[in-house]
């Protein structure tokens, strides 16, 4: 719930997520395809509370979270309820971004939302006060790094990188999953705190690299397990009755 991509890149959106999570956490379970009230979602479940970081409908849509708002906050716990099963309140819903808008948020964590909606991009945050909501460009490239981990001048840091490796990809040609998911995995400048595959003392590490690849026929979901060094796929059919819903 820490690095997110978006990159419009032939024909196609990829939305892509690097976890970076404590060491104590469980692994996650690889993604699969769960039946809810609204359809079917695909996403890989959180070992610990159920939930997921990132997640796509059979709709079309698609989320992913970033722990925290605007900026570090101090946890205060007992919340009501994980992150990660908020998020899939909202997907399971005709729209996430109304759903965000219009639901109850009280007693839960800070975060960031980046929501896939009927051909739509919005960033929905939440700052344990306020939420705040913006429309996105589609057709522009944007990068996301948690307001928990990383500070002011590491975020810009982190976005001259994706810009130089966008601008960089595009002289060859557009760039493909393979392209993004080594972008996710090998940029830096060799401080293990703050490049993409972070690593602070094994104390909170970069565990897991998902890649969702969505058009409108299909969603596939690309998983890369760090920590057991095992890559898994998984596709989901879009169902045309319910796209734009």
């Amino acid at each position: 719930m820490c690095t997110v991509t978006f990159i419009p890149s032939g024909g196609k959106i990829y939305i892509t997520s690097n976890r970076d999570e404590k060491h104590w956490r469980s692994n996650a379970l690889s993604p699969a395809v769960y039946p809810f009230t609204s359809g079917n979602l695909l996403f890989p479940k959180d070992g610990d509370a159920g939930g997921t970081w990132i997640a796509a409908h059979e709709n079309g849509n698609a989320i992913v979270f970033l722990n925290g708002g605007f900026i570090r906050h101090t946890p205060q716990p007992p919340y009501r309820k994980s992150r990660g099963l908020i998020l899939l309140d909202l997907l399971n819903t005709p729209n996430p971004v109304m759903a965000f808008t219009s639901g109850s948020l009280h007693q839960i964590e800070p975060f960031t939302a980046v929501i896939w909606s009927s051909g739509q991009l919005f960033e929905c945050r939440w700052d344990g006060q306020q939420k705040h909501t913006a429309g996105l460009s589609v057709t522009q490239p944007h990068i996301w790094s948690s307001a928990t981990l990383y500070d002011e001048a590491v975020v810009e840091k982190r976005k001259n990188w994706f810009k130089k490796w966008l601008q960089q990809s595009r002289k060859a040609a557009q760039p493909s999953p393979d392209d993004i998911l080594h972008f996710h995995q090998f940029t830096g400048d060799g401080d293990t705190h703050n490049d993409l595959r972070m690593n602070r003392n094994g104390q909170v590490f970069t565990v897991s690299v998902t890649l969702l690849a969505l058009t409108d026929e299909m969603t596939q979901m690309h998983y890369l397990d760090l920590k057991n060094n095992t890559a898994f796929t998984q596709n989901l059919i879009v169902e045309k009755s319910m796209a734009g819903q």
